[in-house]
């Protein structure tokens, strides 16, 4: 599977942010998880998942106990690539 890029949406860095301030021992752990979202979204490691409700069309990724990353595969109009955007991150509680 060739690698995809990942794309930061302007409020996933926000969340990004505010979300390691408070818990600055899961900034590795995160690095990680995108890391491991370029080579293989689907990974088992991840814990990869299809959204429903008010998040139908996402899907989201663990990276910690309490720390899921939301994400959509997007094609990229004008590589035609396809193209991973992070959308949010959170606790559990918080992203859903």
């Amino acid at each position: 599977m060739a690698k995809r890029k990942i794309v930061l949406s302007k409020s996933f860095e926000r969340a990004y942010i505010k979300f390691v301030s408070k818990r600055p021992i899961l900034k590795t752990a995160i690095q990680k998880s995108i890391l491991l979202l370029e080579e293989d979204a689907l990974t088992q490691k991840l814990k990869t998942h299809k959204l429903s409700g008010n998040l139908y069309g996402l899907m989201a990724c663990s990276c910690g106990y309490d720390c899921r990353i939301i994400f959509s595969i997007e094609i990229n109009e004008t590589t035609k690539e396809e193209e991973i955007l992070l959308i949010d991150i959170g606790t559990h509680d918080e992203v859903y």
